[in-house]
């Protein structure tokens, strides 16, 4: 049976491996059927995930629309996430732009609404802005609308789903006492979540919901120079120039030292449990468009955390990069 952690002081009891549901919506993830993904996410619910994290931006709101007809059809119950996109529909968030281009009060709103009708429920369990400038932090307008959307009962709970390798941008936030969760990268190779955020975290008892265990793919193994992309598609983009060439080094390095050390399971479930690992973190939301895969995930949460030993030599392969930019 999967795992549960209490996600920070919203006290919901969430399963430790959860869903993520960008690559659900397709559009900028391709290379899967729609009905695989779909089974996929049923067979994670039938086996214990009641975590699902979507965003009205995965293919302008089609991810939380089969979420909710998921979650109809199998009578399963599970939290879901969602998040309100930037306005100016720039990711991540540019310094020197204003809260009024990105979240102005009233876009959040509408925002919520529509997420609501996708999602077809009264009242979001986590709304998360998308992208986060902590030039905002002073202003009133983000801060009036996640008081006015819970004080109505259209959000139990509001986070921030942090930019791409920017961890310490939230941290003022998370002072204001307004976050309940905050969604980061963290993976083996980007191990500095747990310098500032992480510290703060657990001080405050917010909720840490860990985005991108396996680097887009990176962590698997699984992407060598041969691999190819449908050029729509944002793995094209995450791995163009010689960047699958550089992975493939990366992670063959960083194989070759576990077997060395005897660690026998995959790159990719030494990947997911160096997440788990970190007290700090509530769940961890890979993206899984193959039962295959959801089942191998799950699994993985039985095995439970990583030996010291193991995570010491984890930390040596922490890698300073930004492959979105």
């Amino acid at each position: 049976m999967i795992n549960r952690r209490t996600l920070g002081r919203t006290g919901l009891q969430i399963s430790e491996i959860g869903y993520g549901a960008w690559g659900l919506g397709g559009n900028q993830w391709r290379g899967h059927v729609e009905v695989d993904a779909l089974a996929a996410l049923r067979c994670a619910l039938e086996l214990g995930l009641n975590f699902i994290d979507t965003a009205l931006a995965y293919n302008e709101g089609h991810s939380e629309q089969l979420i909710a007809r998921t979650l109809r059809e199998t009578g399963a119950r599970a939290y879901v996430a969602t998040k309100v996109p930037p306005k100016n529909r720039l990711w991540p968030a540019q310094p020197g732009i204003g809260l009024d281009d990105v979240f102005p009060y009233e876009y959040v709103v509408e925002c919520t609404e529509t997420s609501l009708k996708n999602l077809g429920v009264e009242t979001l369990d986590l709304q998360q802005f998308h992208v986060w400038n902590q030039e905002w932090v002073e202003r009133e307008e983000w801060r009036r609308a996640i008081e006015d959307l819970k004080k109505a009962g259209k959000v139990r709970f509001f986070g921030i789903s942090i930019n791409d390798h920017q961890p310490d941008s939230a941290l003022s936030a998370i002072r204001t006492g307004l976050i309940d969760t905050v969604q980061v990268i963290y993976n083996v190779y980007d191990q500095t979540p747990e310098a500032n955020l992480y510290p703060l975290c657990q001080e405050r008892n917010i909720g840490v919901l860990a985005r991108c265990p396996l680097d887009e793919g990176a962590l698997t193994g699984s992407i060598t120079p041969e691999s190819q992309f449908d050029p729509q598609e944002f793995r094209a983009f995450y791995f163009r120039g010689d960047r699958k060439q550089v992975v493939a080094e990366k992670a063959a390095a960083l194989k070759a030292d576990l077997e060395a050390a005897g660690v026998t399971e995959t790159l990719a479930e030494t990947a997911l449990r160096f997440t788990i690992t970190h007290p700090a973190v509530s769940t961890v939301i890979p993206g899984m468009r193959k039962v295959r895969n959801v089942q191998m995930n799950m699994a993985v949460s039985e095995k439970g955390p990583l030996p010291a030993a193991v995570m010491e030599l984890l930390r040596k392969h922490a890698w300073n990069k930004n492959f979105y930019s």
